[in-house]
């Protein structure tokens, strides 16, 4: 698949979901979004970027702490809807960007801050869009990462990734937090801290947020149904198909 072809994919799944992924409770809420504001500081001076801004919640949280704060993402419709709820909350310091994280139209070290968050495993490209990242943030500047992990052991790998895909099809990968900091460092990043968390994925809402169809929630509840004791295990597999993944928050520093 072209990279051209992938952001259409992109596209079709989410330019019109973007109020679902500002009302969503996974996205609006988390102890990681708490952690990346107490990561940043005040800051009045700084200017921050958030990739793959989504619903706009990183930009939400850290519009208070600096002067600016540039939320970019490859869909309008989602632009539109956080610049509509910027304004709503009052939050003037808030602008938008469409692009893709491989192609940042922003001069290099022109941010003070750069984070991103449930958004990379949509990237066609990861290692280009930190590449992107690293350019345009300034030496010393920080990096702030958050996505769904693989737990890396290919069994528990593989499963997640088919459920992913299925329920959405833009999805690329679940990066493993030993491939994350690999990434990292490739794009010149030092990694300072990790925080893993255990995020519950209701099953009724996750479905209901990319309008899966019928045929595919039927074979990811046939996936769950049939898995070994490993995975149900490991994903705390419920009954009416909840499940529990794995989430990390990286802060990194350019070189």
């Amino acid at each position: 698949m072209t990279s051209d072809t992938h952001n259409a994919a992109v596209l079709e799944q989410y330019d019109s979901r973007a109020q679902a992924y500002l009302s969503s409770a996974v996205h609006a809420q988390g102890e990681d979004l708490a952690l990346m504001a107490s990561l940043v500081g005040q800051r009045p001076d700084a200017v921050a970027l958030d990739m793959g801004c989504g619903g706009g919640h990183v930009a939400f949280r850290l519009a208070p702490l600096v002067s600016k704060v540039v939320a970019c993402d490859l869909s309008a419709a989602m632009l539109d809807t956080v610049a509509a709820e910027a304004r709503k909350r009052g939050l003037d310091n808030i602008v938008t960007e469409q692009s893709a994280a491989e192609a940042l139209p922003c001069p290099s070290a022109s941010f003070d801050v750069v984070a991103t968050r449930y958004s990379a495993h949509h990237w066609g490209d990861v290692a280009a869009g930190l590449a992107q990242m690293a350019r345009t943030v300034k030496p010393g500047g920080i990096g702030i990462f958050m996505d769904v992990v693989s737990p890396g052991q290919p069994l528990l790998d593989t499963w997640l990734q088919a459920i992913e895909l299925l329920r959405d099809p833009s999805h690329v990968r679940n990066a493993s937090l030993a491939e994350w900091q690999a990434a990292l460092a490739a794009a010149g990043f030092a990694v300072e801290q990790v925080a893993t968390y255990k995020l519950r994925l209701a099953f009724g809402p996750w479905i209901k947020r990319m309008r899966t169809p019928e045929v595919h929630v039927a074979a990811i509840r046939s996936l769950q149904q049939r898995a070994s004791n490993e995975v149900r295990d490991h994903f705390r597999i419920e009954a009416d198909g909840s499940f529990t993944v794995d989430t990390v928050l990286i802060q990194a520093r350019k070189a």
